[in-house]
């Protein structure tokens, strides 16, 4: 996945608009109550708080590549007695010990450079048969925000993937998986104050650039691109997949 640190617990606080989103994903999934479902990019734990009040019987396995976020996640979800915590690579094979009939995304697969690898892994762990349901950044997410990066003068490191629903699509059936629906719905979000817009965008959009830069130079580089922004608002573009693996 692209490198980049996490404040987990900065992240819990202030992403609510993430958790929103996710709480509709899960909604998408068609569940009995005792399935085995992968969290895909679980963060903080937020959306698997919601995933985990819809299977009473059956259990999660909520995987990250961050400490920081899975060290938030164990905080969050200490409740719970039926979820697995697993830190790993979605650009990598899996860790898990059998396979899950259901993997569920939300807010992460742009990380991930290569999404042909991606959606291997994932057709990897999950049954024949069984859902793929994920919602990430797509094509012009955050336009905005990487025009005013530029304008700045400067760029955003490591890779992201916005990509379209056409090659959504098409790497899925690649990778294995039928009945694919993908699509783009427009998410712009709004904030309340100058200082909260200021920390959204650190903790979440530019922490790539400012783990790169001296920690003195870090508020500056924020309120420089927050200054070029026509309101304090993020453009957000979510591309949306429901899928079955093969079989």
């Amino acid at each position: 996945m692209a490198f980049r640190s996490w404040d987990g617990a900065t992240y819990d606080r202030i992403s609510a608009p993430q958790a929103r989103w996710g709480a509709a994903v899960v909604k998408r999934l068609v569940l009995a109550g005792d399935e085995r479902v992968l969290d895909a990019g679980c963060g903080s734990g937020r959306v698997t708080e919601v995933l985990l009040e819809r299977l009473p019987r059956g259990s999660v396995v909520a995987l990250d590549a961050s400490p920081d976020m899975l060290a938030a996640a164990e905080r969050r979800l200490a409740g719970w007695d039926n979820v697995e915590l697993v830190r790993a690579d979605l650009a990598q094979p899996l860790p898990l010990d059998a396979p899950v009939d259901a993997v569920l995304s939300t807010a992460t697969f742009h990380w991930v450079p290569d999404h042909d690898a991606l959606f291997a892994n994932l057709a990897a762990v999950l049954r024949p048969g069984g859902q793929l349901v994920a919602q990430c950044g797509g094509a012009g997410n955050t336009a905005s925000v990487l025009e005013a990066v530029r304008e700045v003068g400067d760029n955003l490191p490591g890779a992201v993937t916005f990509a379209t629903p056409e090659e959504t699509a098409r790497r899925l059936e690649a990778a294995g998986f039928v009945d694919a629906e993908t699509w783009l719905n427009a998410e712009p979000t709004v904030f309340d104050s100058r200082e909260a817009f200021e920390e959204f965008l650190a903790a979440v959009c530019l922490g790539a650039r400012l783990d790169r830069m001296p920690p003195d130079e870090r508020a500056g580089f924020v309120r420089a691109v927050a200054d070029r922004l026509p309101a304090c608002a993020i453009d957000y573009v979510r591309l949306n997949i429901t899928a079955r693996r093969a079989g």
